[in-house]
C-alpha cells in the first residue's frame, strides 16, 4: 500500500504520494481546485485511484497543514509572477540581440 510521506529534499518536505514526486497539493489543485475527476488525475500521473484517494484524505485530515502550504505557495506564486517564463525568454533574446549588435560593432 502506497502512503503519503514527506522528506525535506524531495518537494521541499511537502506531502507526497510515496514513490513519486506527486505532492498532495498537485492532486488537490487539479480534483478540488479543477474539478477534475479523480481517475483522469489517476490515469494522467499512472497512478492508482486508491493512490488519489489516499492524497486527497491527507489533504482533509490536514487542513491547517494544507492552508499554511498553499499560503507560502501564493506567497512563492507572487515573487514568481514577478518575472514570467515568457519574460525571461524575451529578455534572453534581447540580451543575445544586444550583444550580437555589439559584436557587430566591435568588428
Amino acid at each position: 500500500m502506497t502512503e503519503i510521506v514527506s522528506t525535506e529534499d524531495v518537494l521541499s518536505g511537502a506531502p507526497r504520494i510515496e514513490g513519486t514526486r506527486i505532492g498532495v497539493h498537485h492532486v488537490a489543485r487539479r480534483i478540488i481546485d479543477g474539478d477534475e475527476e479523480p481517475a483522469v488525475v489517476a490515469s494522467d500521473y499512472d497512478l492508482s485511484l486508491a493512490d488519489i484517494h489516499r492524497a486527497l484524505t491527507y489533504y482533509y485530515d490536514h487542513p491547517d497543514e494544507m492552508r499554511e502550504m498553499r499560503k507560502r505557495r501564493d506567497e512563492m506564486g507572487e515573487d514568481l509572477n514577478v518575472l514570467t517564463p515568457e519574460d525571461v525568454g524575451l529578455h534572453q533574446v534581447e540580451s543575445e540581440r544586444e550583444s550580437a549588435g555589439k559584436s557587430e560593432r566591435s568588428a
